[in-house]
C-alpha cells in the first residue's frame, strides 16, 4: 500500500470536528520530495475537516527559524510549526509562548511507542510535552544511480573503496563521479559522514568524546582525510548550488552518487525511482553502518481562540498516529518515530536504516559533544579545504588534529 492509498483510509475514518479551522502551518520543506511529504501531512488534517495553510518558508532552517521565533514573539502566531528536533524552541517555552501537550501525550502513550526515546525526551522541559516528533533523519548515506554503472558495463559500488574505483571510468563517460552542492553545510556534513564511515563508531567516540591524541594522529585519521582530498576531486565538474540540485545531477544520470542524509530519497520518491531497482542507498558509505537520529518536531504556539486549539490538538495527534508516520516517511525518506507501525510499504533504503536502529548503530550528534566555537572551527576548516585544492590531506589532518588539542573541555 503506498501513501496515497493509506491516506485514503485515514480519511475514512478520520471523525469531523464540530467547528472546522483554518491552521496556519509553517514549515521550510520546499524541494520536490519535500512538498510531497507536506502533503501528505496537509491531506490528513484536511480530511479531518480542517483545512491546512501552508506557510513555507525557503531557504532552509538558518532562513525560517529566525521568521518563525520572531512571529511568535511579536503576537502573530501561526497554529504550528516545524523545528529542528532539539531545543530550537527553547526560549519560547521557558517564556510560555508554546502549547503544552502532556495531555494528550499521556493519553495516546506517546513514551511507550516512541523509538528511540531521545527524540520524546527532546520535546520535554520540567516535566511536560511541548512537541511532536515526526520523524528520524541521518545524515550517513550515499546515493548511488544503478544504471550510470551498468550501462557503463560496471557493477554498482557497494562500498566507498569501490565508488571511488569506479570514479576514473565515469569520467571517461562524461559523468561527475560525486555530485555536490555549493553550501557550507553539505561540505560540512560530507566530512562527517566519510569520517565516522570510515572510522567506526569506536574511532568517532575515541576522538568525538574520549579526545584520544592518538588516535587523532593515527593512520586511520589521516586516511580519513586522504578520502575527504579524493571526494573534493570526485566533485570537480558538479556545478550546482542546492542540494536537491545535486540530486538531481545523480537522478538523471549526470552523475553517479552523492553523499547527503536521507531527506535525498524523497527526490528519488518524487521522480518515480525505485530503490534497489533505480538507485541503491549506502548507508554509511556501505563500510560503516550507522545513522544519527535527529529529525524535526512540531510545536503549537499557544492561541485565546479554543476552536484552533482543538484544531492544534487534532493536528498533533494526526502527526503522529500509526497511518500517517508511515504514508509521511515513504515520501520524505526518513524513518518514522513510531516503533509499533505497520512496515510492510517501507522500501529497500527504509529497512536499511530500521535495521540498524534495531541495532542500535546510533550515532551522537557532534553538537552535543563540542562547543559551538570548536564546531565552528571544524567547519570553517572543511569548507575552506573543500573549496581550495591546494591544501593537502597532510595539512587538513595536521589543522584537524590541533582544533581537537586545542579544544575547550
Amino acid at each position: 500500500m503506498n501513501y496515497r492509498s493509506i491516506l485514503a483510509a485515514l480519511a475514512a475514518t478520520v471523525a469531523l470536528p464540530v467547528n472546522a479551522t483554518d491552521l496556519e502551518v509553517t514549515h521550510w520543506w520546499t524541494s520536490g520530495g519535500e512538498a510531497a511529504a507536506v502533503a501528505v501531512f496537509a491531506s490528513a488534517f484536511d480530511a479531518s475537516g480542517n483545512t491546512w495553510v501552508d506557510g513555507a518558508i525557503a531557504g532552509g532552517s538558518g532562513s525560517a527559524v529566525p521568521v518563525i521565533v520572531s512571529r511568535i514573539i511579536g503576537g502573530d502566531p501561526m497554529g504550528a510549526t516545524m523545528m529542528n528536533t532539539g531545543r530550537d524552541a527553547d526560549e519560547l517555552i521557558e517564556a510560555g509562548l508554546m502549547l503544552d501537550l502532556t495531555e494528550l501525550a499521556e493519553a495516546e502513550g506517546w513514551a511507550d511507542v516512541i523509538n528511540p526515546p531521545s527524540l520524546f525526551e527532546n520535546c520535554i522541559r520540567d516535566g511536560h510535552v511541548y512537541c511532536v516528533p515526526v520523524n528520524i533523519h541521518s545524515w550517513q548515506w550515499i546515493w548511488l544511480n544503478n544504471g550510470v554503472y551498468t550501462d557503463n558495463g560496471m557493477e554498482v559500488p557497494s562500498n566507498w573503496a569501490e565508488f571511488v574505483a569506479a570514479a576514473p571510468a565515469l569520467r571517461d563517460a562524461g559523468i561527475v563521479p560525486l555530485a555536490m552542492g555549493q553550501k557550507n553545510w553539505h561540505v560540512n556534513g560530507a566530512f562527517g559522514v566519510i569520517s565516522v564511515a570510515l572510522g567506526g563508531l569506536d574511532w568517532f567516540d575515541s576522538v568525538n568524546v574520549d579526545r584520544d591524541a592518538e588516535v587523532v594522529n593515527s593512520d586511520l585519521s589521516k586516511s580519513i582525510w586522504q578520502a575527504f582530498a579524493d571526494a573534493r576531486e570526485l566533485s570537480v565538474g558538479s556545478n550546482v548550488t542546492a542540494w536537491n540540485e545535486a540530486t538531481n545531477l545523480v537522478i538523471t544520470g549526470k552523475a553517479g552518487g552523492q553523499i547527503m542524509g536521507d531527506w535525498a530519497q524523497g527526490e528519488f520518491a518524487a521522480a518515480g525511482q525505485v530503490a534497489g531497482v533505480d538507485y541503491t542507498c549506502l548507508p554509511g558509505l556501505g563500510a560503516n553502518e550507522v545513522i544519527s537520529t535527529g529529525g524535526d518536531s512540531f510545536y503549537f504556539p499557544k492561541n485565546d481562540d479554543p476552536e484552533v486549539e482543538a484544531a492544534q490538538l487534532v493536528l498533533a495527534s494526526l502527526l503522529i498516529s500509526k497511518e500517517v508516520q508511515v504514508a509521511f516517511n515513504l515520501a520524505k525518506g526518513s524513518l518514522p518515530v513510531r516503533g509499533d507501525v505497520d512496515l510492510s510499504a517501507a522500501n529497500d533504503c527504509m529497512k536499511k536504516g530500521l535495521e540498524i536502529l534495531a541495532a542500535g548503530n546510533i550515532l551522537p550528534d557532534g553538537n552535543q559533544l563540542w562547543t559551538p566555537g570548536d564546531q565552528a572551527a571544524f567547519d570553517e576548516l572543511a569548507v575552506e579545504f573543500w573549496n581550495d585544492p591546494s591544501i593537502s590531506a597532510e595539512e587538513g589532518h595536521a589543522r584537524w588534529a590541533s582544533i581537537i588539542e586545542n579544544a575547550e573541555e
